[in-house]
């Protein structure tokens, strides 16, 4: 699966565009108001890719184990120290609504956690290459 992400920007132009597999959809994202940049920063997305790939993957695994899922909230945060500086502290939490056993939602996250592929591309330390 290949994906990408695309940000256009100029003086009151700001385009934001993902892609999976050439399925390519616009992104709601708006820009500074000084209209430099995007009006949210990469910190917030990064905890946003965390929170939503768990939440997603809770989703894909509870169907495969036929486990019914009412609701999920996902909360990530990490303390970012300066400029250059990479985050520290990356913590998430998640809280999952449903008619199953407390110990079964608890070995769901368990198992979503060791599986989760931004958690995963995060603690392998990939380098990230400006081509």
């Amino acid at each position: 699966m290949k994906i990408s992400a695309t940000v256009r920007n100029s003086y009151k132009i700001h385009e934001t565009r993902v892609s999976t597999d050439g399925v390519a959809q616009s992104l709601d994202v708006p820009m500074k108001s000084a209209g430099k940049g995007s009006g949210i920063n990469g910190g917030e997305f990064l905890m946003l890719a965390i929170a939503t790939c768990y939440c997603n993957d809770l989703y894909r695994e509870a169907e495969r184990l036929q486990i019914a899922i009412n609701s999920i909230e996902v909360e990530a945060s990490a303390d970012f120290p300066g400029p250059g500086l990479a985050a520290t502290n990356i913590r998430y939490s998640a809280r999952v609504l449903s008619t199953a056993p407390d110990d079964v939602i608890e070995d769901l996250l368990r198992r979503t956690d060791s599986i989760a592929e931004i958690h995963n591309t995060i603690r392998s330390g990939v380098p990230v290459q400006l081509i």
